[in-house]
């Protein structure tokens, strides 16, 4: 792909006192493979229950469990399942299973029972943290509740683990110790490219919803097609392989799923929307005529609600459909580009654990996921997900050298060792359409910055908070 570097005339003035001259700036070719198709559904049955996919959780994580147990604890202390358990035995062993968390403030059906019949409803809340929260941990027969340092306050439904200590009096386990199942490095290795290389992170645009970001949009789709700046700051540009929208393109509210979904049906905003996918297929065009693109779909987008979201269809956008460079992928995407191993998610997860959670740092809780080995252990407790049978797609069995999370409130990164000394550079992309910023990531060196286009909007930023 060319950056042409010309005036409005078709040329670059290279400089004023010379003669006009046409530059031309080849941009970097880069090597992309899609490792998505897990999160692809192709023959849907919403028929099924939810506990084959706990159980298949359960026993795929426990084989990832095994070998950090080994290493954490040795092989002296017996692994046990809850059935071995003894009646008035205070011998220390290890119990591997899946934690479930008792909550007063839990969303309930009844809540929407009441507001079918006209019933005082309860109070809208934001999060669903109680002091009396309980944790409860399930494995293939039983369940027990637990005592000791595991807090239920920094943990969800969900999330699979070891625990070290011994029963205590009224049929409860005291944790001394816990392990989560978190990956290792990749098996096989990758070779990053030896010279600079970026992509472009993008979330959360809301072009149905916010009228300032259409200026701010237009700035980063010229900068990254190359019509900003001087030659040098092109020659830059055209270093950026790939750009990817992370969700809420179309749609970015701070409501909830039904309400918005329930305006739509009113009529009250299907211009807006309409309007706005048109003018996201315009700007997609540019780009792709110029870069590969990526393009999730988010929680307020039209696509299906339930995780793994299906890719938009490309029926939406008539004109960037036209490029084979515009890739349309699912949430979560898994994929590798020029040696690096990208996966990410739109948001979803990492807003509903701080719901449930008393973590308010974005950044602790995507690393929280990645110590856990799971993309979204709260689904399908309190996220909604399909019921999958015979797999949990998604599992982290390996660490990526990237792991995102879009529609933040703000920039956040920072690098995750991992115990084998794999580092993971971890980036919460913030909303555009509050921050007007993007991230540019180094694939060479994983370090990475932003891109403003505009001054934040304070007063959704303070709704935001």
């Amino acid at each position: 792909m060319k950056l042409n570097v010309t005036d409005c005339a078709g040329r670059l003035m290279a400089n004023p006192s010379e003669e006009s001259v046409d530059v031309v700036i080849d941009r970097v070719d880069s090597k992309f493979q899609d490792h998505s198709d897990r999160f692809r559904i192709v023959n849907k049955d919403f028929s099924r229950q939810y506990f084959h996919f706990y159980a298949e959780r359960l026993s795929s994580m426990k084989e990832l469990l095994l070998p950090r147990i080994n290493q954490k604890w040795g092989n002296d202390i017996p692994v046990k399942t809850l059935a071995d358990l003894k009646e008035d035995s205070t011998d220390r062993c290890i119990i591997v299973g899946t934690l479930f968390k008792h909550q007063e403030l839990k969303p309930s059906i009844l809540k929407e029972i009441s507001e079918e019949n006209q019933l005082v409803p309860l109070p809208p809340r934001s999060e669903f943290t109680h002091d009396e929260d309980q944790l409860i941990l399930e494995d293939e027969l039983q369940r027990i509740k637990l005592l000791g340092d595991l807090s239920p306050h920094s943990v969800i439904t969900g999330v699979v683990c070891a625990v070290l200590g011994a029963e205590h009096e009224g049929g409860k386990f005291r944790v001394e110790e816990y392990c989560f199942p978190t990956p290792c490095g990749p098996s096989r290795p990758l070779t990053p490219p030896a010279e600079d290389r970026y992509i472009v992170l993008v979330s959360g645009l809301d072009l149905a919803g916010s009228a300032d970001v259409l200026f701010p949009f237009e700035l980063l789709v010229d900068w990254v097609s190359g019509w900003l700046g001087d030659v040098g700051e092109q020659k830059n540009q055209a270093l950026v392989s790939r750009i990817l929208f992370a969700g809420n393109s179309i749609r970015c509210k701070s409501a909830n799923r039904g309400a918005a979904l329930q305006h739509v049906s009113e009529g009250l905003d299907q211009s807006n929307t309409l309007d706005a996918v048109k003018t996201l297929d315009d700007f997609l065009e540019q780009l792709s005529s110029n870069i590969p693109v990526d393009i999730m779909p988010g929680e307020f987008d039209p696509s299906n609600c339930t995780l793994p979201q299906q890719p938009l269809h490309c029926c939406m956008f008539p004109k960037a459909a036209a490029f084979k460079s515009l890739h349309s992928s699912p949430n979560p995407y898994d994929f590798e580009v020029d040696g690096r191993r990208i996966i990410g998610t739109a948001g979803q997860p990492v807003d509903d654990i701080a719901a449930f959670t008393r973590i308010s740092d974005r950044l602790e809780i995507l690393q929280r996921t990645l110590e856990w080995g799971h993309l979204a252990p709260s689904s399908p407790d309190t996220l909604r997900c399909y019921p999958f049978s015979d797999t949990d797609p998604f599992i982290i069995k390996e660490l990526p050298d990237v792991y995102f999370v879009g529609n933040q409130p703000s920039y956040q990164s920072k690098i995750f060792r991992g115990d084998d000394g794999k580092e993971v550079r971890l980036i919460c992309i913030p909303k555009f359409y509050l921050t007007k910023t993007c991230v540019v990531l180094n694939l060479r060196n994983l370090e990475c910055h932003t891109m403003t286009f505009g001054e934040p909007t304070s007063e959704d930023m303070e709704v935001e908070k």
